[in-house]
């Protein structure tokens, strides 16, 4: 297995932790300004991102945009661990050969472009997009006072470490 997909499984398993301890209400508990979104919208959007991934078309083409946005992952933890557990058994499945060339269709924000990429650059992307989420899951939990003992959790590896001052 390379190294790209155990740092996706690595980075996904946090994902496992949170929804073990979280109730339904809590994953779907929109009032967090100023987005008013969701855990349970983030934990969606996230596994969606795989999920297109998976679904390429006949001219190898990933498309990111076409998300299939199912409402009952975002209320209710025992749906969202289903397709977490979905999109993991699908990266422990398939050999991608990070070196080959996929067609990304994403929209940028002037509609949608096809992008070259290699599986590799698209499964890191999905990695780092996962730990950009974590983040605003992070400030989610602080505001609503949910408390998650992972000192990493929301933190790209490459963040410094705050030293503490004595």
């Amino acid at each position: 297995m390379n190294v790209i997909i155990q740092s996706t499984l690595k980075t996904l398993q946090k994902s496992q932790v949170l929804l073990d301890h979280l109730s339904n209400n809590q994953l779907c508990d929109a009032s967090v300004s100023p987005y008013y979104s969701s855990i349970g919208t983030h934990i969606r959007h996230i596994l969606d991102f795989y999920d297109c991934i998976f679904t390429t078309d006949s001219e190898n083409r990933v498309d990111l945009t076409a998300r299939s946005r199912n409402k009952e992952v975002e209320a209710d933890c025992e749906c969202a661990q289903n397709y977490l557990n979905l999109i993991i058994g699908k990266l422990n499945s398939q050999s991608f050969d990070i070196n080959e060339a996929v067609l990304v269709i994403d929209d940028l924000g002037l509609g949608k472009t096809e992008i070259p990429y290699t599986y590799g650059s698209l499964l890191a992307q999905a990695n780092s997009h996962t730990i950009h989420h974590y983040a605003i899951i992070n400030y989610i939990f602080d505001s609503l006072g949910i408390v998650i003992n992972d000192e990493e959790f929301g933190y790209n590896p490459t963040t410094p470490k705050q030293t503490s001052v004595n």
